[in-house]
């Protein structure tokens, strides 16, 4: 699980809480349920009668992933693909069937059933990279429902105070009460531009993120696997998709010895000579 979407909204809210107690503020005074209702009610509903109805159940379905992350990186893929690169060179690409029914990852397993049948390598690239552009496509709707709920949410919250400051003008000949009206009358802009920036923004950036790393880990798995089709040595596949890996652990210099030092001393020596 990566807790960077957790973390962030605790900070934000950690903030926004540390400013209200700075300010001798009442929280309760925020909590008022018509403004909440209808900054969140109306901006889900606007945001639904701006798509389908299949790209808000996907957008839905796609919540707890923008929660947790996703385990599976395209680093992690490359031990994997090397692995199968060691079978194919060893047993033949036929022994590569066998490892169908013990992957959990859905597209690799198209991939290796795929060699297994003995699909020709193009046909196969033509069918990975349309379940990738299809991929992008699910992904664009998801992040895009909930970036638009951040567009929507600002509006509405002002369309919440229009309204509550038009009930104000009508107790006028109340003055007492005048203050706390205005005041509560703010409230929806608020949570118009609190959800916005603090929920749906951050949510729509994250489910971004997420797919453009999903579709690095399918694009690092097609070449991969057409690689292990084409019967490419294993260091030299681990190389390449190592080179294509945006996101890898940092990989130390590897220290060089007493000997090889001593080596270039000499090589210097005679140079200079």
């Amino acid at each position: 699980m990566d807790p960077a979407f957790i973390i962030g909204l605790v900070l934000a809210f950690g903030g926004l809480l540390a400013m209200i107690g700075m300010e001798g503020a009442s929280i309760s005074a925020l909590l008022l349920p018509a403004p909440m209702v209808l900054v969140f009610g109306a901006t889900i509903a606007v945001g639904i009668a701006s798509g389908t109805l299949r790209d808000t159940a996907f957008a839905l379905k796609s919540l707890p992933r923008a929660l947790r992350g996703d385990k599976r990186t395209a680093h992690s893929m490359i031990a994997a693909v090397v692995g199968y690169a060691e079978t194919a060179r060893a047993e033949g690409l036929l022994a590569l069937e066998r490892h169908v029914g013990g992957e959990s990852d859905p597209f690799l397993v198209q991939a290796l059933q795929g060699i297994a049948d003995g699909t020709d390598a193009d046909e196969l690239r033509l069918v990975l990279e349309d379940e990738i552009a299809s991929t992008a496509a699910r992904n664009r709707a998801a992040s895009k429902f909930y970036s638009t709920l951040g567009g929507f949410a600002p509006t509405i919250g002002i369309i919440g105070t229009v309204v509550s400051l038009t009930h104000v003008l009508e107790n006028l000949d109340s003055p007492d009460t005048l203050g706390p009206m205005i005041a509560a009358a703010f409230v929806a802009t608020l949570w118009g531009l609190l959800s916005a920036n603090f929920i749906w923004l951050p949510i729509g950036g994250r489910l971004q993120r997420l797919g453009e790393l999903e579709l690095e880990r399918m694009t690092v798995l097609t070449e991969g696997m057409l690689a292990v089709q084409a019967g490419a040595a294993p260091h030299y596949v681990g190389e390449r998709l190592e080179a294509m890996v945006s996101q890898r652990p940092d990989k130390k210099a590897p220290k060089r010895t007493a000997g090889v030092a001593h080596d270039d001393t000499v090589a210097d020596s005679v140079l200079s000579s």
